[in-house]
């Protein structure tokens, strides 16, 4: 394999949040078993995992907050903190995936 081939490669893998690795054995696994790669895309289930639990952790964090400081919280409060961690869940979580990704990258160019 040619440097140019490899380095179309790494961006293929780049492009689904995935290192080559990570990319060759999914891609390659899935051609011996006769099906198409996993999509690592914003609505793949790994991007819709992460996702809730960065809406649940908001939640809770602010509810967790709320109560330590002895402020009621009232349903009306509790939806608007449900409908705001929801409003931009997957922007977060595209964030956190992102920066993951990036620290993980720092750590192989250390080593």
């Amino acid at each position: 394999m040619s440097q140019d081939e490899f380095a179309q490669l790494e961006v293929a893998a780049s492009e689904q949040g995935l290192t080559p690795s990570e990319w060759f054995r999914e891609t390659l696994l899935a051609s011996v078993n006769g099906q198409e790669p996993k999509a690592s895309d914003p609505g793949g289930t790994g991007h819709a995992v992460m996702a809730e639990l960065v809406a649940l952790r908001a939640i809770l964090l602010n509810v967790m907050f709320r109560l330590a400081n002895g402020q009621p919280l009232t349903a009306e409060e509790m939806q608007r903190l449900i409908d705001r961690a929801d409003s931009d869940k997957l922007r977060k979580a595209r964030e956190r995936l992102l920066q993951a990704q990036e620290s993980e990258g720092q750590r192989k160019e250390k080593s």
